[in-house]
């Protein structure tokens, strides 16, 4: 059989042969649009086959009963009957050797009952066969960049605009909501909407579409991952192929995640996890459709250059006639921590030399409306900031249309942009959509529509080239390597001398604990520490100590130790009655004015290891103060994971307070990365609670282990 890899769907974009399972002549109905889409408004030059057993032709095409009877085997087929004739028909396809399918049929265990059976069905003919089948409940497949629908959408003859953006949706109504940006001006050249994927999913169009010519920057609506190191190497192998992707993720609320998965029966995941997962992978997440298009559009102008932490970010300017406009937008930029270019001296010498002395000549400009009585100062001006060296974008916010007069405007501000390869970003601020809209939109200066969402598509472009920069082509998360873990195996809890004990075998540092089982065994132990102790109880049913009043501090003579000993006994025996108790543990106590952090790893069922570090003891739960990373972690990646924490002036030493060891504690991080994923999928959690982090020198040590073991 020919080898189909993930990324192997030329055929499917354009195929040299389709066979339309469903046709009709009904206008309205599904066969009957999708016909016409095909044959009408399209630019296909393959052969269309018909398939309809109730009718001889449509048209002047004729119909063929089933596709065993067609004169030649499709490449491609389109099935726009139900299910129960749909399955069947699919299962020829594949005897036949069929390579696509694009299956419009819905009933396929959306809502349980036999569509289970009918997609266990089409499994076995994906597995015997090697036909890839696109769908069910799909809206289609639109290559706009070669002008061919295959889809039943009424709207594919309007939404027709070429461009350089892929877009990949598991939603068909948002998805046709995004393509309709087209008019303001985005091109989308490929739209996939991939249904319930049964066979193919996100991650398969997502690779496709890296490879693909004439597809720059690729846009991405997900309501959940199936498969998560699927949907991984797709994602890496974007951006090896030098492809940005910009995605919008529903169902980050538990109302949405809900949502999604009646609506898609996909695998939504933690929002939390999915949102460290996309940033560490270079996927630049948004908040809604607009921000999606946004983005998109402005990495499609202008490609992020990689930019080193510590090296000044790009610098903007922002060019307007109104004041109160400028200032709102300088503002909005300065809010966002985006830089206002100085402008050379030879760009303030132009704009002092045609502008009023009234105006603002510096960056922000406001050129005040001396450019209404003379709008070649516009086309002048414009051009001279754009050519100034600093600055890489120039924001251009417009905030009234003024009909003919706004219309001559953006006449000279896409004649400015004809000369020059600086992106000029207009924002329409307002909501009468005139002549000088529809000239931006087709000089491809596709406005956006608010200050806000527009800085933040300038912020998501400069964050970017940021990761660009930080970027470790080499990286291969532990879930590409390590076996699926066993749900049905055992789950074991450690006790923390267990835990410590591995982790102090793996070569990690951990204070020297020591077990007690009687009153007189633990002032012995104590003695010997020479030092003040901490007492906790030893319980293999009792992992939140402190809890259950299991825990005692500063223990430094044997009154202490054996008070601590009774209290700790009578506490947990009255708060679990039911828990058996092997006695304390007796560690050194930490120094005094160490912080404390949490190091916590658990496994995602979709996108694997991941590791959570923040505040420690109780205050990840108030504040939430938290980063994440999927494994293995690298001391690069370790030290950005601290630096996103807004505890981290903690760790530098704020108002006065010593430099921690961070050092010390970027070493423990990967030591915890290495220890999970040497082990495989043997470690299903672990949460050090807290992790002790001195000043520097003094080092970073867990001072409690919870390890759970499959």
């Amino acid at each position: 059989m020919e080898s189909r890899t993930a990324s192997d769907l030329t055929r499917l974009f354009n195929p040299r042969s389709v066979a339309l399972i469903g046709a009709s002549d009904n206008p309205s109905s599904i066969g009957g649009r999708t016909l016409a889409n095909l044959v009408e408004h399209s630019d296909f030059h393959g052969q269309v086959h018909l398939v309809n057993a109730r009718r001889e032709r449509i048209g002047e095409r004729p119909c063929y009963p089933s596709v065993k009877e067609l004169p030649e085997v499709p490449e491609m087929v389109i099935v726009a009957v139900p299910a129960e004739a749909a399955v069947p028909a699919l299962e020829d396809c594949g005897r036949l050797g069929v390579r696509y399918a694009v299956v419009f049929t819905s009933g396929f265990g959306e809502g349980g009952g036999e569509g289970i059976e009918y997609a266990e069905r089409l499994r076995r003919v994906v597995a015997e066969t090697g036909m890839r089948i696109y769908g069910p409940n799909c809206p289609g497949l639109c290559n706009v960049n070669e002008r061919i629908g295959f889809t039943f959408s009424p709207s594919f003859r309007h939404d027709l605009r070429a461009g350089p953006i892929g877009l990949v949706t598991q939603g068909g109504g948002l998805g046709r909501n995004i393509m309709q940006a087209m008019d303001r001006g985005v091109g989308i050249g490929l739209w996939a909407s991939t249904g319930n994927e049964l066979d193919l999913q996100v991650a398969d169009f997502v690779e496709a579409m890296a490879d693909t010519p004439g597809i720059e920057v690729i846009a991405m609506l997900v309501e959940g991952i199936n498969d998560g190191p699927r949907f991984v190497r797709a994602v890496q192998h974007a951006a090896a192929r030098g492809k940005p992707i910009v995605a919008f993720k529903v169902g980050r609320s538990e109302y949405g995640s809900k949502a999604a998965q009646s609506h898609t029966a996909s695998i939504t995941g933690s929002a939390e996890v999915n949102s460290a997962v996309f940033r560490q992978l270079g996927i630049i997440e948004v908040d809604d459709i607009d921000e999606l298009a946004d983005t998109a559009w402005l990495l499609a102008r202008a490609k992020p250059q990689p930019n080193p932490a510590g090296e000044p970010e790009p610098g903007f300017a922002v060019y307007c006639s109104s004041g109160g406009t400028t200032a709102m937008t300088a503002d909005a930029i300065g809010l966002a921590k985006l830089t206002l270019a100085p402008f050379a001296d030879g760009t303030t010498g132009v704009l002092r030399e045609l502008l009023p002395s009234y105006a603002s000549i510096v960056n922000p400009i406001d050129t005040t409306t001396a450019v209404l009585a003379d709008d070649s100062l516009i086309e002048k001006t414009l051009l001279a900031v754009c050519r100034d060296p600093g600055v890489a974008m120039v924001v251009l916010p417009m905030a009234l249309d003024y009909g003919e007069v706004t219309a001559v405007i953006s006449r000279r501000v896409a004649a400015a942009q004809a000369q020059s390869e600086v992106p000029v970003v207009p924002i329409w601020m307002s909501e009468r959509t005139g002549e000088g809209y529809r000239i931006l939109r087709d000089a491809g200066i596709a406005p956006m529509r608010s200050v806000s969402k527009g800085v933040k598509a300038l912020r998501r472009w400069v964050d970017y080239g940021r990761w660009l920069a930080a970027r470790e082509p080499g990286f291969r998360p532990a879930l590409l390597e390590a076996p699926t873990a066993d749900a049905d195996a055992p789950i074991r809890t450690l006790t923390e001398l267990e835990g410590k004990t591995a982790l102090r075998d793996a070569g990690i540092h951990v204070p020297m604990a020591q077990a007690a089982r009687s009153r007189d065994e633990a002032l012995s132990v104590a003695r010997e520490a020479r030092g003040p102790v901490v007492a906790k109880v030893l319980s293999p049913d009792i992992q939140h100590k402190s809890d259950v009043g299991g825990v005692r501090l500063d223990l430094s003579d044997d009154a202490a130790v054996g008070a601590a000993w009774d209290a700790i006994q009578a506490a947990v025996r009255k708060a679990r009655p039911d828990a058996r108790i092997d006695g304390v543990l007796i560690e050194p106590m930490a120094p005094q004015g160490g912080l404390e952090l949490l190091v916590g790893i658990s496994r995602d069922p979709v996108l694997g290891p991941m590791m959570t570090v923040g505040l420690g003891g109780i205050y990840v739960e108030i504040f939430h103060d938290v980063a994440r990373r999927m494994l293995p972690l690298s001391a690069g990646e370790a030290k950005a994971m601290l630096r996103e924490l807004q505890c981290h002036p903690l760790l530098a030493g704020a108002r006065g307070q010593p430099p921690r060891d961070e050092a010390a504690l970027v070493r423990l991080l990967v030591q915890v990365s290495d220890f999970v994923v040497a082990r495989g999928a043997a470690i299903h959690e672990m949460d050090l609670n807290p992790v002790w982090v001195g000043r520097e020198g003094e080092g970073a040590y867990p001072l409690d282990a919870v390890i759970v073991t499959r």
